[in-house]
């Protein structure tokens, strides 16, 4: 099953999500939500008081879980830990310990037979003046595509963007007064010009660095998944990204404190259908 979800992404040309249509009449009430950084996470943890899972993860990972109950929802945060491979202590951000947190987690919850109904990957992002993105906004993702894998080999470049459709979420947008857009990915947090024009090509309206390779993830597990992002800096603005990204990151962090609780209230209980 999981080899058919991957193979499926090498030779489609259209964007992916098996997820939604296997789950759109069923009650969401267990919810992973994946977040990279210790900064934008805890705010939230805090907010909600969940208790840290010390053997959710095997404890060779970084990766650190918090679960507790808000509402009708039970939650799992999941978080991408520090790096220790090189002693920085600087947080493991980028699609490779993203995947792998996601793979764990999934894959830990259905083990424990209380299979994820939804997935939301929640963090700051950069955001593009040119798709009307302003410091502070909070955008729900319509889809995401990766913009630094260039594979120029028939039915591979699609694969190399991966571009795959987030859970739809018209009514969570309007109860959030939120923006919507496509997410694009890549390992790097500045940008060169070639990044700019595939991101380009990507219709993006805000970029980030986790979240094609966690609906990647999402998809062979065949869990629904969407972005909540809130803007720190501007792409295609005049600042260096690395200054505005620290001198917002801060406030984004209780920003996202304040949009994913209502975000859970509002989602909990429900169907996808009713999103």
């Amino acid at each position: 099953m999981k080899f058919t979800s991957t193979f499926a992404l090498l030779f489609t040309t259209a964007p992916l999500s098996h997820a939604v249509s296997t789950m759109s009449s069923k009650k969401i009430h267990n919810v992973v939500i994946a977040i990279a950084m210790e900064a934008e996470a805890k705010p939230f943890i805090e907010h909600l008081k969940l208790d840290q899972s010390k053997d959710f993860f095997n404890p060779r990972s970084p990766f650190q879980a918090y679960q507790g109950k808000y509402n009708e929802c039970n939650l799992t945060v999941i978080t991408n830990g520090k790096d220790e491979v090189h002693g920085t202590g600087v947080d493991n951000v980028g699609t490779i310990p993203a995947t792998l947190a996601t793979y764990l987690a999934l894959d830990k919850l259905e083990v424990d037979d209380n299979k994820v109904d939804l997935l939301i990957n929640a963090g700051t992002c950069g955001g593009f003046k040119s798709m009307g993105a302003e410091v502070g906004d909070v955008f729900l993702t319509t889809a995401v595509a990766n913009h630094d894998r260039r594979i120029p080999i028939p039915s591979f470049t699609d694969y190399g963007i991966g571009k795959i459709e987030s859970t739809n979420v018209p009514n969570l947008a309007k109860a959030l007064d939120a923006k919507m857009g496509v997410c694009t990915t890549g390992n790097s947090l500045d940008a060169h010009d070639i990044d700019h024009h595939h991101m380009k090509e990507n219709e993006a309206s805000v970029k980030d660095m986790e979240a094609a390779a966690i609906a990647w993830t999402c998809e062979m597990h065949k869990t629904p998944h969407f972005g909540l992002k809130v803007v720190t800096d501007i792409v295609d603005g005049d600042k260096p990204t690395q200054e505005e990204f620290m001198e917002n990151l801060g406030t984004a962090a209780k920003s996202l404190q304040e949009a994913l609780p209502k975000a859970i209230e509002f989602i909990c209980g429900k169907d996808h259908g009713e999103l």
